[in-house]
């Protein structure tokens, strides 16, 4: 999976992240975030796995990995929503 090109990126520089999505998407709004958000979307710019933002995450913040793997997932049910992750589907 990987950040879906039509959301761009833009991080405030005082810790809050911001999603905005182009013409070419579904979705009309913004999506203002944290650090960890911000983080997330980082990692998401190349192709990952939930897997392997959970270990990404991990290394870079000090918190419980059951909280890390619940707030990833959250993420990325939320990005799914709102059509911003790119995703090979399983056949």
């Amino acid at each position: 999976m990987k950040l879906n090109q039509a959301f761009l990126l833009h991080n405030t520089g005082d810790g809050e992240s911001i999603l905005v999505p182009t013409g070419a998407t579904g979705f009309s709004g913004v999506v203002r975030g944290n650090r960890t958000l911000g983080a997330v979307l980082e990692l998401l710019k190349e192709e990952t796995s939930q897997t392997k933002l959970v270990a990404a995450m991990k290394a870079r913040f000090d918190a419980p990995e059951g909280a890390i793997e619940k707030d990833v997932a959250k993420v990325l049910a939320e990005l799914r929503k709102i059509g911003a992750l790119d995703e090979e589907e399983l056949l």
